[in-house]
């Protein structure tokens, strides 16, 4: 079995040019085949509302919710490095609260990092969770939680304005204290000349080849999820036509009477 990954490989990996495979888990049983498949961080995305629970954006869900969620993402990781997101209104009251929920995600729920998304903006509270020795990842670019002020999932970083702000918005987490920081939903371009100006990690989604390392969400890759389909998803394997159809024969069998057989029964 190789080694548990920490926040210090990310940087190595960055240093030595190894791109990092990060992909979202929210149980035990698809983290575990992720942990066996070689991935170098799981990621407990606040995705898990509109991808598991069905809503219609992160906004509700909740830290009890991503406690659960990260308490059996944990369970199936032995070797990479779990990061769980801190969602909407967990943070952004104020600093103890924000310091707080950030513990629970780390106490209760096993995380080795927490992200939070935001830029300068968020600058003080990574901070002020960094300096009780909880690690922070950053985010910025498209952050679903501020998908109202966006005004819907829309890529960032198009004008020059808007470019500068995330350059500084950038800097300014990794100043505070993060040591890896999403880039989402902004042109290639910009997220080449991010990635080469910070010494932390880049991971890019929907943000071009050149950050050091990539994430999407799984239920995506495995054709799994209806709600969206971005163009930066590449999918992989359709699980979903894989499940309807071992269901599918499942019905069938149980309508016909021909499950259980008699290897099934005692």
């Amino acid at each position: 079995m190789n080694k548990a990954k920490t926040v210090l490989d990310m940087g190595r990996m960055k240093g030595q040019g190894e791109k990092i495979a990060v992909l979202t888990a929210y149980d035990y049983p698809l983290a575990r085949l992720l942990d066996l498949a070689g991935i170098d961080m799981v990621l407990v995305g606040d995705s898990v509302g509109p991808v598991v629970a069905g809503y219609d954006n992160t906004l509700p869900v909740t830290m009890d919710e991503m406690v659960y969620h990260t308490r059996a993402v944990v369970r199936g990781c032995a070797q990479a490095l779990v990061v769980a997101d801190l969602p909407f209104l967990s943070y952004q009251v104020d600093l103890a609260e924000a310091r707080r929920n950030a513990g629970r995600l780390i106490k209760e729920g096993g995380a080795q990092a927490v992200k939070l998304e935001g830029g300068e903006n968020v600058a003080a509270t990574i901070r002020a969770i960094v300096a009780m020795d909880v690690p922070v990842v950053g985010h910025i670019g498209l952050t679903p939680q501020s998908i109202h002020r966006m005004g819907g999932y829309k890529v960032q970083g198009k004008q020059e304005t808007q470019a500068r702000q995330l350059l500084a918005d950038a800097r300014a987490v990794e100043a505070a204290g993060a040591f890896a920081i999403v880039l989402e939903g902004i042109p290639a371009a910009l997220a080449a000349e991010i990635t080469a100006a910070l010494t932390i990690p880049t991971i890019g989604i929907g943000a071009g080849v050149h950050c050091d390392g990539q994430v999407l969400v799984l239920h995506d890759i495995l054709g799994l999820c209806e709600k969206y389909s971005p163009k930066f998803v590449k999918r992989y394997a359709d699980a979903a036509a894989l499940i309807s159809g071992a269901a599918a024969d499942y019905i069938r069998e149980v309508k016909a009477g021909t499950f259980p057989g008699e290897e099934h029964s005692f």
